[in-house]
């Protein structure tokens, strides 16, 4: 079946920008990807810096989505979506650099959706979401550098 913008904002009863366009097939791929103020990258690339809690919670994904991030600047939420069944998430972890919001698995492909940025997916597997930074005055230290703000 094919996943396209229009099918997923149905599914999750979230609309997504005129300009975009509804029709285009969400690519699915496994390596990093960033929408706006977040980035998803599998979990082997981290798996050194990030951990569970020993009491670690997962929760099944739902059809309408999870609200991963609502951007800073616009208010619009990332929701991660799949089928039922298909994935879990937790937000029960620790990483070292203080980024990673959350984790979750998939056995399906599930994507990702933006209000302004249109949609991704991802491949099954285990995937860390993390905010993103950039470079500011000062350098990468923790005065040289901000969380982007989407």
């Amino acid at each position: 079946m094919t996943v396209t913008l229009a099918s997923l904002s149905q599914q999750t009863g979230l609309a997504v920008l005129d300009h975009l366009e509804q029709s285009v097939s969400i690519p699915v791929i496994d390596g990093i990807q960033a929408q706006g103020d977040l980035i998803v990258i599998p979990f082997s690339e981290v798996s050194v810096s990030v951990s569970f809690w020993p009491n670690a919670t997962w929760r099944e994904v739902p059809a309408e989505g999870v609200e991963l991030l609502r951007g800073a600047a616009g208010g619009n939420p990332h929701t991660l979506v799949a089928d039922p069944g298909a994935c879990r998430w937790t937000t029960h972890l620790s990483d070292a650099g203080g980024l990673a919001i959350g984790v979750f698995e998939a056995s399906a492909p599930v994507y990702l959706l933006h209000p302004e940025h249109g949609a991704s997916g991802c491949t099954p597997g285990r995937y860390v979401v993390r905010r993103q930074r950039e470079y500011a005055a000062g350098g990468w230290g923790s005065l040289g550098s901000r969380l982007v703000a989407d």
